[in-house]
């Protein structure tokens, strides 16, 4: 009797340690290729009010940090993750990904700023069932 006790412990022990090790993972940040990550950059800015936080600068083109917040100082102190818009040779990439995904609140208004700022959607918004609260 005391044997499927013991593995239910040993299994119950296992499983909790696996899931205290995912949870010390979290996202550190979400890249961007682009051919020119200044304009890119500067498409963040407009379109989202998103800053500068950081540069890293290669000889393959700048790496741009961007974060949420009315000014640079702000966008520093958030402690959401940036965007980090690296250098890549070419934008006719035949695949999309990746994909950054964004929460948003109104979605009338971020469609306005996004072709404001001249940019393009794929598709038209759409509500995604499984998590209707986003």
């Amino acid at each position: 009797m005391k044997s499927p006790y013991i593995t239910a412990m040993a299994v119950s022990a296992l499983l909790l340690s696996a899931s205290a090790a995912l949870a010390q993972v979290t996202l550190n940040s979400v890249r961007v290729g682009a051919k020119d990550p200044v304009a890119v950059a500067k498409f963040y800015e407009t379109a989202f009010g998103m800053q500068e936080v950081n540069r890293i600068n290669s000889p393959a083109g700048p790496e741009i940090f961007v974060n949420f917040g009315a000014t640079a100082d702000a966008a520093k102190a958030n402690k959401s993750e940036p965007i980090v818009i690296m250098h890549r040779d070419s934008d006719a990439l035949q695949d999309p990904i990746p994909h950054v995904i964004l929460n948003v609140k109104d979605m009338t208004a971020t469609v306005a700023a996004i072709k404001a700022a001249g940019g393009s959607m794929a598709s038209e918004p759409r509500v995604r069932s499984e998590r209707p609260e986003l």
